[in-house]
């Protein structure tokens, strides 16, 4: 028996999503309603995020201080179980039932998960307890996205040991980007959008970013969501997106299109 090509469905299209900033503390309408759009155009979608603000929020209650290096929270002893317990026991949750109150069936997970995240310790000397990712567990995403589960990754992971790590979550969202072999990542934060003296760039290349980052026009915490979209450019990821809530923003190409 043949198929018609009328019914032949072509394989569908995947997106990884990650929220940061204020996003975490309450999704618009506006978020989901494109997010859906996306779905109904045959994407499969994995969302990654970290929890800045909670996080914050969580250390400075316990008399905590914090700093960050090249974008990297510096995670102490002290530290690591509030951002642990932060992540995965109120901002992941949290997020999910935004998710699943507006229709879209979601998942909560983080790297212990089916050791979903596999890690190391980055620098101890310089970071403490943040760790660099050897190996995703693709294989869980991709039996949850079979079943149309949208996965919400928190980035928080754990030695062999099961000792807390806490984990860049551009770096989360680009690494499971390359695992799963997204078109695309999307970074989502509440500036839509690489600012070069205060205008938002439209597309840019992975040249001017190395030059923006040398003469000081891109640093702070936008380093490491462009390193993050470069290494996935590198390694084959057709675009990579800085976008605001309407998921719209900058997208940064590995070279200029020509026409």
């Amino acid at each position: 028996m043949t198929t018609s090509k009328s019914t032949q469905l072509t394989a569908p299209k995947r997106i990884v999503i990650k929220l940061g900033g204020s996003m975490l503390e309450g999704l618009n309408e506006n978020f989901f309603t494109n997010f859906k759009k996306l779905q109904s155009a045959n994407h499969e979608i994995v969302i990654v995020h970290g929890g800045g603000p909670a996080i914050n929020k969580a250390l400075a209650s316990n008399g905590i201080s914090t700093t960050s290096i090249n974008g990297i929270r510096v995670t102490s002893a002290e530290a690591i179980g509030i951002v642990q317990s932060t992540l995965v026991g109120q901002v992941n949750p949290a997020l999910v039932h935004q998710l699943n109150n507006s229709g879209i069936q979601a998942i909560g997970l983080s790297g212990y998960d089916s050791q979903l995240l596999q890690c190391t310790i980055l620098d101890e000397a310089t970071y403490g307890f943040v760790g660099e990712i050897q190996q995703v567990n693709s294989s869980l995403i991709e039996m949850l996205l079979k079943q149309g589960i949208t996965p919400v990754i928190s980035s928080i992971s754990c030695t062999t040991d099961g000792d807390p790590l806490n984990i860049n979550a551009d770096t989360v969202a680009s690494q499971i980007a390359l695992a799963v072999k997204a078109e695309s990542l999307q970074l989502v934060t509440d500036t839509p959008g690489i600012k070069i003296d205060g205008e938002v760039q439209e597309t840019v290349t992975s040249e001017k970013i190395t030059d923006w980052i040398t003469s000081g026009d891109i640093y702070g915490g936008m380093i490491p969501k462009v390193i993050a979209a470069l290494d996935c450019l590198t390694a084959g990821i057709p675009s990579v997106q800085i976008v605001g809530d309407q998921l719209s923003g900058t997208t940064i190409l590995q070279q200029e299109v020509y026409a």
